[in-house]
């Protein structure tokens, strides 16, 4: 009962019928994804979903593949891709669908290096906060071969404290003002609440820099943007 997205994508999969997942947050009001929006073709994906599928080569992890609509993409264009998720009933539907899938936590995959690691749909906010940005940049720095890349993407959030006349509206006893707390909710499927982080492109770089990545911003909209993340010259 604590798996909305995963029971989401069954539900989609077996009926068609679409229905509402309701995003909670600590901070701001409620969003809603509609769960059809988790099966969108790459025709229907953002500029910055595109742009990042295009950037991958080689063999592929793509961390918190949900129904796998970018596995997807990149299988159809002949790449190995091994896709994972923490969610047990996103995992099963992946594999029912022919991919190469597997629940588990990001910090928990060993043994294979890959030539990109795709961490879309506001993929670095898995690292929780901005005091573990450092060691999810360094969990996927491992995972990558001698030449590979991180592509990824992240929003800037500080609109939501921004004043009408410019100024910020911030908590000075938090952290950062990009640390989240979110709830999913699907029919009676609850999840726990859990921390996201939402990181500025600055804040980003220097922590990069500093564990030995590069990092190029290759595209940037209302806020969002995406990155690719290599290992420093």
């Amino acid at each position: 009962m604590k798996d909305p997205i995963g029971q989401a994508i069954l539900d989609f999969a077996r009926t068609g019928k679409n229905k509402d997942i309701i995003v909670k947050s600590d901070i701001c009001d409620d969003d809603v994804i509609p769960s059809s929006y988790l099966f969108r073709s790459f025709e229907e994906m953002p500029l910055i979903e595109q742009i990042a599928l295009k950037k991958c080569t080689g063999n592929v992890l793509d961390v918190g593949a949900a129904a796998g609509i970018h596995t997807s993409y990149l299988k159809e264009q002949e790449l190995d891709v091994r896709c994972i998720d923490i969610s047990e009933k996103s995992v099963e539907y992946l594999k029912s669908v022919g991919h190469s899938a597997e629940k588990t936590n990001f910090f928990e995959v060993e043994e294979q290096k890959f030539d990109t690691v795709l961490m879309l749909m506001n993929g670095l906010g898995i690292a929780g906060s901005l005091s573990n940005l450092d060691l999810t940049l360094l969990k996927a720095k491992s995972l990558l071969k001698e030449n590979g890349r991180i592509i990824a993407d992240s929003s800037d959030i500080k609109y939501l404290y921004q004043d009408d006349d410019g100024s910020m509206l911030i908590d000075l006893n938090t952290e950062y003002y990009g640390n989240f707390k979110f709830q999913m909710v699907y029919d009676e499927h609850i999840s726990d609440w859990f921390d996201w982080l939402y990181v500025d492109f600055d804040k980003l770089q220097l922590v990069a820099n500093k564990i030995g990545l590069s990092v190029e911003k290759i595209y940037e909209e209302d806020n969002h943007y995406l990155v690719e993340i290599k290992m420093a010259l």
